[in-house]
């Protein structure tokens, strides 16, 4: 992860973390379980970098925009900026 510019989070060591900018949110945030996977970011070509960034490496699947991570539901409201797990 480290040659892609991702370093492992001190706090969890299933998230890595990519500065992208130098914005309060410029970051990529990859967060890895087993064969699970999400990419949080605000931009979304940042995203399609690092999906094609792993997909050379690995095989993968993109399922789109997440619906469940780990038994939790993820819900939006895009209009209001809004993000919710139940």
């Amino acid at each position: 992860m480290k040659s892609w510019g991702f370093t492992r989070s001190v706090e969890d060591p299933c998230v890595y973390l990519k500065r992208v900018s130098n914005e309060v949110f410029g970051l990529v945030i990859l967060m890895l379980y087993v064969d699970d996977m999400l990419i949080a970011t605000k931009d979304k070509l940042e995203v399609e970098k690092v999906k094609t960034q792993l997909s050379v490496e690995f095989s993968m699947k993109d399922l789109g925009l997440a619906k469940c991570i780990l038994g939790m539901e993820i819900h939006r409201d895009v209009k209001g900026r809004k993000l919710w797990l139940t």
